[in-house]
């Protein structure tokens, strides 16, 4: 995980259309970008609500599709880019992964694990742990995320 701030806000930006492609299906917009050799493998966005599934978080589904193209899913050397800081079902996904690293834009201080509420990707406890960056497009992914839950919160006569 050694890219230059250009890359890494690139394939961050790849993130953020995600998370707007999971904003027009009515799904709170995170999305994810799975990056192995300098190139895309996986992206993914929240489909909780369209599959009925609690797992289908944006970054679950990312590393289940890096693993199927990949073959393996131990996804060592790989670097995920999301919106928004991971839940710990995410986090933990990541360190079973074998995840190189971490790129995440805004932080969840509600349920963020990778630093925020829990640190589980960074655990010296665990066998494994996660390189993070923090704060790439922060205040752009956490915008989508306010704009969201604002228009939530108004249909539901709570503004």
């Amino acid at each position: 995980m050694c890219f230059d701030e250009e890359t890494i806000t690139g394939f961050m930006r790849l993130a953020v259309e995600e998370a707007k492609n999971a904003l027009r299906e009515g799904e709170v917009p995170v999305g994810a970008v799975l990056v192995a050799g300098g190139e895309v493998i996986a992206s993914a966005h929240n489909r909780r609500e369209n599959e009925n599934d609690p797992t289908a978080h944006a970054e679950i589904l990312a590393l289940r599709e890096g693993a199927r193209k990949t073959g393996s899913w131990r996804l060592a050397g790989a670097t995920l880019y999301v919106t928004k800081e991971p839940c710990p079902m995410c986090a933990g996904a990541m360190v079973n992964a074998r995840l190189e690293g971490l790129v995440y834009g805004c932080p969840d201080a509600k349920g963020g694990a990778a630093g925020s509420l829990f640190d589980i990707v960074r655990d010296e406890r665990l066998n494994h742990r996660v390189k993070v960056v923090s704060g790439v497009l922060g205040p752009e992914c956490a915008e989508i995320l306010r704009a969201f839950f604002g228009a939530k919160r108004r249909q539901q006569g709570g503004e």
